[in-house]
């Protein structure tokens, strides 16, 4: 894929639709490069990937990629759920920078998980512990011991 090519199609999806940061799109062609090479891998050939192995290999690619800050990242270009990655996948292919089967469809992008239980959860601690004084006023020294 030209590089060239690809900002000029991003700046066009952009002319017309805000919602996402360019970011968005440059990281979801970095996640869908990630998902073929992963399926080559597991199947020894490249083929066409539905919209399901795109959406767990962008949830794969951005937690192995942004660890505990890729829920924030993604929020702050846009992107909160399935349905959005829909989105800018037929965005990029209107532009004629991804290719579709007859049979993909937005819908294969809908809802496959949900963004807070997988991109903030697992990074959320399970008991916050909060430290308070003995009373107002006095602050808690450890005792040496």
């Amino acid at each position: 894929m030209n590089a060239l090519r690809f900002d000029a199609a991003v700046d066009n999806i952009l002319s017309r639709d805000k919602r996402f940061e360019a970011a968005a799109y440059f990281f979801l062609k970095d996640a869908l490069d990630y998902t073929l090479k992963r399926t080559k891998e597991e199947s020894g050939e490249e083929r066409h990937v539905s919209g399901e192995e795109l959406l767990l290999g962008f949830r794969d690619c951005s937690l192995e990629e942004f660890g505990p800050m890729a829920g924030t990242l993604l929020r702050e270009w846009g992107v909160r759920s399935c349905s959005d990655i829909g989105d800018m996948v037929f965005h990029l292919i209107e532009e004629g920078m991804f290719g579709k089967q007859d049979s993909d469809t937005k819908e294969d992008f809908r809802d496959l998980f949900d963004f807070d239980d997988t991109f903030l959860k697992p990074f959320t601690p399970r008991r916050v512990r909060h430290l308070a004084p003995s009373s107002p006023g006095q602050e808690h020294e450890p005792s040496a011991g």
